[in-house]
């Protein structure tokens, strides 16, 4: 029986790591691609270091999200809303860093 909750575990993480990681890929990819002209001392390949790190920084988010759930989260309604709530901030903090971290050097100098 412990097997099978293991391996639930950790399929829940891997779907919240991917769920994470392609939120932090859609929204960096509409901002570059809604960015206009890029300033021509940033390079040819400016765009590959956030298209990198900032789903990376989603993925993380994502299982900082899952850890929350699983592990602050209890029996009671409001132990659950309060790991939720944990979770979607600490995934919101990291995006952000991770957007921020991307950037770096192009839009944040």
């Amino acid at each position: 029986m412990n097997n099978v909750s293991s391996h639930t575990d950790s399929s829940a993480l891997k779907r919240r790591i991917l769920i994470g990681g392609g939120i932090a890929t859609a929204l960096i990819l509409f901002f570059l691609i809604t960015s206009g002209e890029p300033n021509p001392e940033w390079g040819k390949f400016w765009r590959i270091k956030p298209l990198i790190i900032v789903p990376l920084a989603g993925a993380f988010g994502g299982g900082l999200f899952h850890y929350a759930n699983q592990f602050i989260g209890g029996e009671k309604i409001w132990t659950r809303i309060a790991a939720f709530l944990i979770g979607a901030i600490a995934f919101i903090i990291t995006l952000w860093m991770g957007t921020v971290l991307g950037l770096n050097g192009t839009y944040w100098n």
